[in-house]
């Protein structure tokens, strides 16, 4: 009996004593307290809540009433993780600016497994680097903006000769077409014909069933033909595209499999965030005239004084639109094309008085700082004036490409696009916009494709 109870009592002081030690360790390691909030219910966390208030016309309500409870910065547990959502600027600041060292990208398994261990979206370190600067420094080129300046007025010009008065087009439907081809132009150098219109169906398939395996195969097993063609013919001119800038890089990694996936990826903006930029424009616009005036105005004066000087117009001519520009900047702010980015922790970070753990994700939420009312007044009210005389650069309450290492290389391009596709259609075409709506997941698009009746303008 004196046996069993010295048994019992060392094993409830080894209990006592293992137990201390690992609340020292949770202690010692949580010494900083992880942001407020809850992980909702087991397994499936938050999701449910997310996913439906994301489907509303203001799914940033999540956030909103987390914020509320919780601040800026909450703990959640969503797409199958456990999450600190960063709804401020600061933190959002500091997570994207941050190395692999500290952050790599962390995205829901299914869309993972689709994207591909090689694809440019998921890739680190010293690789990431190299690619990512390799075409960014391509989108940067003057020959390369002027090549596409003259493609997209080609693209566009050929578009609308094919519009009739009184007639209804769908516009988000029209600039997808335009933005896709102009996008496979610049990655690959494909022209319009078949099997572009190929590429085109397959990448709607894609979208359309979101993210279809099955579509992109098909899309890899043709730009791996081009790009095997394209070794066999290569040659040491100045490149003319995106492939060819990576094919004449000497690093072994960049093998023709990781090209040809990553072909794939960078499609995405040309069929989904370019077209709906454009497409989210016209809806701003027709909602207010005071803007459609001005941004008219600007457009036909520079149109009238390239006339008369007998001068095409170039890149550095609709980039010097002052007005257009705040346009498209006041459409990415209030359109969120792109909601947010999503990063894994690789250590244990401290920032602003949270903890953000180590294999915990973190989802900073542009969309919830865009849409601040204190960051914005009247943060729901297209106000491109309200971007006169500001330096974009300067603040880091406007990420609407991300930022730091993993910034988009495209960014130039989308507002150059953008400009081209806006200048052309106000300097020709009025509209009567028929009523709809914008849809915000899982992707930003418009309910009914943006409807317009159009009219050709008769100015002299």
């Amino acid at each position: 009996m004196d046996n069993l109870w010295i048994v019992c009592v060392t094993a409830i002081l080894l209990s006592t004593i293992i137990l201390y030690s690992t609340w020292r360790r949770i202690r010692s390691r949580y010494r900083i307290p992880l942001p407020l909030g809850t992980l909702g219910w087991p397994f499936i966390g938050e999701t449910l809540e997310f996913i439906s208030c994301a489907y509303s016309d203001r799914p940033e309500r999540f956030m909103d009433k987390r914020r509320g409870k919780y601040g800026k910065v909450f703990k959640s547990h969503i797409f199958g993780s456990r999450t600190i959502v960063s709804t401020d600027a600061e933190v959002s600041k500091f997570v994207l600016q941050s190395d692999a060292k500290v952050f790599v990208p962390s995205y829901p398994k299914s869309l993972t497994e689709l994207m591909g261990k090689s694809s440019i979206l998921l890739i680190n370190g010293s690789l990431h680097r190299r690619i990512h600067g390799l075409i960014g420094a391509f989108f940067k080129s003057p020959q390369l903006k002027a090549q596409i300046t003259q493609d997209m007025q080609k693209y566009v010009e050929e578009s609308m000769e094919g519009w009739k008065d009184d007639r209804l087009i769908y516009i988000q439907d029209e600039t997808k077409n335009i933005a896709f081809q102009i996008l496979v132009k610049v990655l690959i150098s494909l022209n319009p014909g078949d099997e572009m219109e190929f590429l085109k169906k397959q990448f709607q398939e894609f979208i359309a069933g979101l993210m279809s395996l099955p579509a992109k195969k098909k899309m890899v097993k043709l730009v791996q033909k081009i790009v095997q063609d394209r070794r066999n013919s290569s040659s040491s001119t100045l490149p003319k595209d995106v492939l060819d800038v990576l094919l004449n890089d000497a690093s072994e990694k960049l093998t023709g499999n990781l090209i040809s996936d990553n072909m794939i990826d960078m499609m995405i903006p040309g069929e989904d965030s370019v077209p709906v930029l454009m497409t989210l424009a016209i809806k701003f616009l027709s909602d207010c005239p005071a803007a459609l005036q001005q941004l008219t105005e600007e457009n036909m004066k520079l149109k009238r004084l390239k006339a008369q000087l007998g001068e095409p117009l170039c890149w550095s001519d609709y980039m010097s639109l002052p007005f257009t520009q705040n346009v498209i900047t006041e459409t990415l702010r209030m359109g969120n094309v792109i909601v947010g980015v999503m990063r894994k922790a690789m250590k244990d970070i401290e920032i602003k008085g949270y903890l953000i753990p180590k294999g915990w994700c973190v989802f900073t939420y542009f969309r919830s700082v865009h849409l601040d009312e204190h960051h914005y007044d009247w943060p729901y009210k297209f106000n491109p004036w309200r971007w006169q005389d500001k330096d974009m650069g300067t603040t880091c309450n406007f990420t609407p490409f991300g930022g730091g290492q993993r910034l988009c290389p495209g960014l130039d391009l989308a507002r150059l696009e953008t400009s081209i596709f806006l200048h052309h259609f106000v300097t020709q075409f009025r509209w009567v916009a028929e009523d709809d709506s914008i849809v915000n997941f899982p992707t930003v698009r418009m309910k009914r494709r943006m409807p317009l009746w159009i009219k050709r303008r008769r100015d002299p």
